[in-house]
């Protein structure tokens, strides 16, 4: 009896109901994916949508009636026969393959010689299915199938490797589930051909054809939720490194507080108006200082982030030079970085070395498009002149990301030195990107609005720094549409004095 059910299930596959299970099931994922893209926003779910949506057209002739027969029959002739339906889920399922093990970020030329392979093929499909519009030729269509079989076996054997090389325990569910699409597939066809030849019905083939279908399928579902599952781990991970950091930083927060009562608590005790005021001048200078070391303790994580994973890029590339040329100048940088963390001030020369070294690691992640420029005037003894460390940073940094970064080309930063009497050294910060009020505007649009604090901490210390000198320390910005002949970009203007 049993023996006689899986015979009937085997040689019956259209008559039995396992056609009708197998588009069900494709059909049913092809509509929860497809919810799940306009969910997500996630391409990957719209590409698996639509290969599952592919390989049902690829198998709608055989479907005589039925819900999904009728709900699909009105454009099932689109694809003109099922050989083009299954050239389309070929193609789309090399796409969602490179898109589900992220091979363009972990192996960027091998994606772009696989997409451009896979460009060329599509090309030549089109060619055959104009032609074939024209002259109807069957055989013209079926001979264009075998060639593409032919390009997309070798295109498979290709891409392959990289799917091999990813470290992502992802790659056994793409893997896995090709291995058993292809074993089932070449399986059915060895059947197909034996049943052609001894002139017998070709169904069992294609039992054996839906059964690496469905394995392959629940692979790569159980995968895409697996993908899913690691991305809200990643997420959670980092929201509670943030809530650990946002706790360190509120003990800090009130470890300060206690201790600045504590040295008003004492100055009240002096009862001293000249030393009060002394000591309320040295209170407001530490804090200025202290707000400078926690804007530094967290100083841009994604800056540091991103110039690793820039660096990281040349490695991948090996591009070994380049990639110990800038892990070099970053390494130099965060260890002045650290050391401003020591002293309150630093020479001109020292500034304008750090920031060069800044610009460098940015640059990185602009292609080395920013043309970055430093002018000083002849007579500036640049070692001599002391400025608050990483007072020029702010600026620096919101030339690039708010005026740069949205101009296509030709971008340039300048930094200009000149002297303003006996007293004051003019710094120019000038950029030739948006300028300020179209940045303004783009910023103003944005749900999320962040107060520049580090431009708010430069404008204080520099007051404090100023009070050692006569001249008073200023900081200006201005739009350059708003200066004659001067283009458009921002400028700006900071003056130091020096005695």
């Amino acid at each position: 009896m049993e023996q006689g059910y899986l015979e009937y299930f085997y040689k019956y596959p259209f008559q039995n109901g396992f056609l009708i299970f197998t588009i069900g099931a494709l059909f049913l994922l092809t509509i929860y994916h497809f919810v799940l893209f306009f969910q997500q926003k996630d391409k990957i779910y719209l590409l698996y949508s639509g290969y599952t949506f592919f390989v049902i057209l690829s198998q709608l002739r055989h479907l005589e009636e039925g819900f999904i027969f009728h709900l699909i029959a009105p454009i099932k002739d689109i694809a003109l026969f099922p050989i083009v339906s299954t050239e389309i889920y070929y193609v789309i399922y090399v796409l969602f393959a490179i898109k589900f093990l992220n091979i363009e970020t972990h192996y960027p030329k091998w994606s772009k010689y696989i997409t451009r392979a896979l460009k060329l093929i599509m090309i030549y499909c089109l060619v055959i299915i104009v032609v074939h519009l024209f002259n109807r030729s069957d055989k013209l269509l079926m001979n264009g199938y075998f060639v593409f079989t032919i390009l997309m076996s070798v295109l498979g054997i290709f891409s392959y490797i990289p799917f091999f090389k990813v470290r992502s325990p992802l790659k056994y569910y793409i893997i896995l589930g090709s291995f058993f699409l292809f074993s089932f597939s070449v399986v059915s066809l060895m059947i197909y051909f034996e049943q052609i030849e001894q002139n017998l019905p070709i169904e069992p083939s294609y039992s054996i054809l839906y059964v690496g279908f469905l394995l392959e399928n629940t692979l790569f579902s159980l995968g895409l939720g697996h993908k899913q599952k690691l991305i809200l781990d990643e997420r959670n991970r980092s929201q509670q490194m943030l809530i650990t950091q946002l706790k360190e930083n509120e003990k800090l927060q009130i470890k300060v507080q206690n201790q600045l009562k504590e040295n008003v608590k004492a100055m009240e005790i002096k009862a001293e108006a000249e030393r009060l005021k002394g000591f309320q001048n040295q209170y407001d200078k530490e804090l200025a200082e202290l707000k400078l070391l926690a804007l530094r303790s967290q100083m841009n994580p994604h800056f540091i982030f991103n110039s690793l994973n820039s660096i990281k890029r040349y490695i991948i590339d090996n591009d070994k030079e380049k990639a110990v040329y800038y892990m070099n100048k970053f390494a130099k940088l965060i260890r002045r970085i650290l050391a401003s963390t020591m002293e309150k001030e630093s020479s001109l020369t020292d500034e304008l070395e750090t920031m060069e070294l800044y610009m460098n690691i940015e640059n990185i992640r602009f292609n080395n498009t920013i043309d970055f420029r430093v002018d000083c005037q002849k007579g500036i003894a640049l070692n001599s002149i002391k400025i608050p460390s990483l007072l020029l940073q702010p600026f620096i940094e919101n030339a690039i990301w708010h005026g740069l970064s949205l101009k296509r080309k030709d971008k340039l930063l300048s930094i200009e030195l000149s002297k303003l009497g006996r007293s004051t050294i003019r710094i120019n910060i000038i950029d030739n990107g948006i300028g300020l009020h179209k940045s303004k505007q783009i910023k103003e649009r944005k749900i999320h609005k962040n107060k520049s604090l580090g431009i708010t901490l430069s404008r204080e210390r520099l007051e404090h720094f100023s009070k050692k000198f006569k001249g008073h320390g200023i900081i200006s910005i201005m739009d350059l549409n708003e200066l004659t002949n001067k283009g458009t970009g921002t400028q700006v203007q900071i003056d130091l004095p020096i005695k």
